[in-house]
């Protein structure tokens, strides 16, 4: 456990250095409502992509009150080049609602407020409850999380929730919210899922996964 919090440590630092632009979340938003809906569509689909469809959707579409009656198919035809868009879409529909008549309007800023909204598991809340409202509550894990978590050794496990508990307790709760972040940037860089690029890792030093040395 001690060797671990160690590699950890280190690991923060390196990425904290070549990635410190990335300590927010890539994707476009200007309220808590908009940085929900677009974590929703973010599941198994791209940044980048999600943003080219949130951005209309979002100008003319801007708060949750604009969801509650809108029909399916208007929000379908700003959101169908996104993989799983019509089950995306009745969800972020009737999380709408909910938000509405629950909690008066106002995304929760409460994990155990956010989870019981329809899409909403504890990565999206994770991404809420950090980048809308800065609290820490547990850390985000994606496939980038995985990959990383598992070549740097800190898990031998792909379980979502075993990776966040493992880490939360290697890591001071104050880098909680960055550890996705880096990860995601690492992943996206140099860790991908099909293929390490090493050789210009800044973590080939000390990652036991390495092979630039090989």
């Amino acid at each position: 456990m001690r060797d671990k919090k160690k590699l950890l440590g280190s690991v923060i630092l390196l990425l904290k250095k070549r990635y410190r632009w990335e300590l927010q979340t890539a994707l476009s938003h200007e309220s808590p409502w908009q940085l929900l809906v677009a974590t929703i569509l973010s599941a198994q689909s791209q940044d980048a992509q999600v943003n080219r469809a949130t951005k209309p959707l979002f100008k003319r579409y801007p708060n949750v009150g604009d969801y509650v009656k809108m029909r399916p198919t208007a929000l379908y035809k700003h959101i169908n080049t996104i993989g799983l868009y019509r089950g995306k879409g009745k969800n972020i529909l009737k999380t709408a609602k909910i938000i509405t008549k629950r909690f008066g309007s106002r995304v929760p800023e409460t994990m155990e407020g956010l989870i019981t909204l329809p899409g909403v598991g504890r990565k999206t809340a994770n991404v809420v409850l950090c980048d809308a409202y800065g609290i820490s509550e547990g850390i985000a894990i994606d496939t980038h999380c995985i990959t990383v978590a598992n070549r740097l050794g800190l898990v031998r496990t792909r379980n979502p929730v075993k990776i966040e508990n493992k880490l939360m307790g290697l890591a001071p709760k104050s880098e909680w919210s960055n550890i996705n972040h880096m990860f995601i940037a690492l992943g996206r860089d140099t860790c991908t899922a099909r293929r390490k690029y090493c050789e210009r890792c800044v973590l080939n030093r000390i990652c036991p996964s390495s092979d630039a040395n090989a």
